[in-house]
């Protein structure tokens, strides 16, 4: 059974910092391209970043490039979103993601 059990989610002030951890377990993670999809309140799913099997190609919706690294460990099967300098409109659920499936989500919430 494929999960993927996000964590690391939490309050912060603008300009704060948080890591978000994703958990994969059920498939071979290290065949995947990994993603982070994001959902703010009352919106779409809006796609954050990728990166590929092996930890390259990393890519980013403009709006966190610069603030926003994704990695991953395929030695431990997680992925990684190290989000810097958070901005209110950062706040949704964030999820991650492959071609079997997504997790519950953690809530990222960046307010004064």
């Amino acid at each position: 059974e494929v999960q993927l059990v996000e964590s690391g989610g939490g309050s912060v002030q603008p300009g704060g910092s948080l890591r978000l951890t994703c958990a994969a377990s059920g498939f071979t993670f290290s065949m995947y391209t990994m993603t982070w999809v994001r959902q703010a309140p009352g919106k779409g799913l809006e796609w954050v970043s990728a990166i590929n099997r092996d930890g390259g190609s990393p890519t980013y919706v403009d709006s966190v490039k610069g603030r926003f690294t994704i990695s991953r460990d395929n030695t431990k099967n997680t992925l990684y979103l190290q989000m810097n300098s958070l901005k209110p409109e950062d706040t949704a659920v964030y999820y991650c993601q492959n071609v079997r499936g997504r997790g519950q989500g953690t809530q990222v919430t960046v307010s004064s």
